[in-house]
């Protein structure tokens, strides 16, 4: 999966399309990220010992990898991936060339 924690994103289809934020939480194993204030859904929890307090609290819930796209300079970009002369693989922003962090 191209997209990583702590990445700025852009989403590019859905509710909230056009939307953009920081990569919260990145799940690999099933395609998905959090982005933070994208995807916000109600959840009803009760009180715990841990938490003493229930209610209805707002949650980012996961969005497809496929519907986001990596934000360089303002604009949203593909990512991909060059191997230098000493094997170390880095990113780089499809659109402009520019090693990516």
């Amino acid at each position: 999966m191209k997209i990583r924690k702590d990445d700025t994103v852009v989403v590019l289809s859905g509710k909230d399309k056009g939307k953009q934020g920081k990569v919260v939480r990145a799940l690999p194993d099933v395609g998905k990220v959090i982005v933070e204030g994208v995807n916000v859904a109600k959840r009803h929890t009760k009180p715990k010992q841990s938490m003493q307090q229930g209610g209805i609290i707002d949650k980012a819930m996961p969005i497809d990898v496929s519907n986001v796209a990596l934000v360089v300079d303002g604009k949203a970009t593909k990512v991909g991936y060059r191997v230098d002369a000493d094997g170390t693989k880095t990113r780089v922003a499809r659109s402009t060339g520019a090693e990516i962090r």
